[in-house]
């Protein structure tokens, strides 16, 4: 069985890859997790979604070549 592990993926990123990698994680359109971090980020003030971003761009490895 396949371990499935989330990285940073590098070849569909816009900013960092941080929401193409989650997108990739939960087998979802990664702009579909770019609107929700958006959306998140309005509505907590934007600095709070920033720090969370920031803190997984941090946390979450980039995705090893192949």
């Amino acid at each position: 069985m396949e371990v499935k592990r989330l990285y940073r993926d590098t070849q569909n990123e816009m900013i960092a890859g941080v929401c193409a990698g989650i997108g990739e994680y939960f087998n979802i359109d990664p702009t579909i997790v770019r609107l929700v971090a958006v959306l998140a980020a309005l509505s907590s003030g934007c600095f709070p979604g920033l720090i969370v971003y920031f803190v997984l761009l941090a946390v979450i490895p980039v995705k090893p070549s192949a």
